[in-house]
């Protein structure tokens, strides 16, 4: 961890937003929004798993039920949810789920948090899309199983986060110490004789985000460490993430190019369960 990082990682509680420190941006905020926006406007992300997306939907041997699980703004549910009879999204954010309605009108959209929903379901494919960052390790198996619990016998549970060791990640673990990594779950979900679960693999997809806009980039960066844990951190300056960001991230051409490469795991439900 370099000095940025040190700073970062004493704990305070639920830091304000401070002259020329990174803020801490509100889902529902303007700044959010704008940095989400540049995010998806530099990113090959979605190009990228929506055509892994695609290639492992048409193997699928039925098409009757998707269950998205923290879909947000609705892109990848509407993307998705066109090659199904019926979609069920899931999104505990009032601001996501404006977004998520407009995109998917026909779904049908729950407001619950995961572990308080429902369902008397069986999906052909759920998806949890980088939900697991809302949600402490310690939960991360009861959570997963829990989904797949909705999973018809035979489909797919698929959980998408970034890979730990990707430029974006350690930037993230630079600056706060935090690490998410879906190793361990997914040594924990390996078939051990319960019946439920079929077979678990594990693919890395490569995604970059890239722009020539220096300013830009850092509104972007901000984004990318303003994981949950921030919050209650003590808040490293913007002036320290920028030159964070300069050092490590410059390509030879001048622009700012941030690998955040995504791991997927995918879970089968045994046939016979």
């Amino acid at each position: 961890m370099d000095r940025a990082g040190e700073k970062a990682f004493k704990t305070v509680t639920d830091q304000p937003n401070l002259p020329g420190s990174v803020r801490i941006l509100d889902v529902a905020g303007e700044g959010y929004r704008r940095a989400f926006a540049l995010f998806m406007t530099g990113t090959d992300e979605k190009v990228v798993t929506h055509d892994y997306l695609k290639a492992l939907v048409d193997q699928l041997p039925r098409r009757t039920l998707f269950v998205d699980v923290g879909a947000g703004d609705g892109v990848t549910t509407q993307y998705v949810g066109r090659y199904f009879e019926h979609t069920i999204a899931i999104e505990p954010s009032a601001p996501m789920r404006q977004a998520l309605r407009r995109a998917c009108p026909d779904a049908v959209v729950l407001n619950e948090p995961i572990d308080e929903v429902e369902l008397d379901v069986r999906a052909d494919l759920a998806l949890c899309s980088h939900m697991l960052y809302y949600v402490p390790d310690s939960a991360w198996l009861d959570t997963v199983r829990r989904v797949l619990n909705w999973v018809a016998p035979g489909g797919e549970l698929l959980v998408m986060l970034q890979n730990p060791e990707n430029e974006c990640m350690r930037m993230v673990r630079d600056f706060t110490g935090v690490r998410f990594d879906l190793s361990d779950l997914a040594r924990r979900l390996e078939p051990n004789g319960n019946g439920l679960v079929e077979s678990v693999t594990m693919v890395t997809l490569p995604t970059r985000y890239r722009s020539t806009n220096l300013a830009e980039a850092f509104d972007v960066a901000e984004l990318m460490i303003n994981v949950p844990a921030l919050r209650s951190m003590r808040l490293p300056s913007r002036q320290e993430l920028e030159a964070y960001v300069v050092q490590h991230f410059s390509d030879p051409e001048g622009a700012i190019c941030i690998t955040h490469s995504h791991d997927i795991l995918a879970v089968r439900r045994s046939s016979m369960s």
